[in-house]
């Protein structure tokens, strides 16, 4: 979380030094003027814009059917484990790659199955929309979901899965 308000910060600063401001022209009469800067500067956050929110639901897993909620930056919800999830998530997220992103079509995958769990994934998460669905059809599909335990909770036959929740 350190690293993405560093980079934030440094992405504004060195926007706004490349914005050139206006001076201020008094004239008769007039209010004085404000720097042209001052009027592109992001409005305020808000208190519920902040964080990462994502909704889960599950189906067929180990601990059953459920929906649940997961908030970081700060942490919270209804998530089993929100902590660990969240931080599962940050060291996922890196530049350039989408924790979830789904298999690149023509990955050559295993054929195993995972069993009939299925997840579906939606929010917003590191500034962007998050809409993912994820299952265990094969070896591809559950090494993506086990990188996202726990996150994800494990399957109801438990094949190639870490258990939890």
């Amino acid at each position: 979380m350190l690293r993405r308000l560093v980079l934030t910060a440094a992405a504004s600063v060195a926007a706004l030094s490349a914005v050139p401001t206006m001076p201020a022209v008094a004239q008769p009469g007039a209010a004085r003027a404000e720097p042209a800067s001052l009027s592109l500067m992001p409005p305020p956050a808000r208190g519920e814009d902040s964080g990462d929110r994502l909704t889960v639901t599950v189906h067929h897993t180990e601990g059953g059917d459920g929906t649940y909620e997961l908030r970081c930056h700060p942490g919270g919800g209804s998530h089993p484990d929100a902590g660990k999830a969240c931080a599962t998530l940050d060291r996922r997220t890196t530049w350039g790659k989408d924790p979830f992103a789904p298999v690149t079509p023509g990955t050559m995958c295993t054929m195993m199955y995972g069993g009939p769990a299925t997840a579906h994934v939606t929010g917003t998460w590191a500034g962007r929309p998050v809409d993912a669905r994820f299952d265990r059809a094969d070896g591809c599909q559950i090494a993506r979901w086990d990188a996202l335990v726990p996150l994800l909770p494990g399957s109801a036959h438990g094949l190639g899965t870490a258990r939890s929740w």
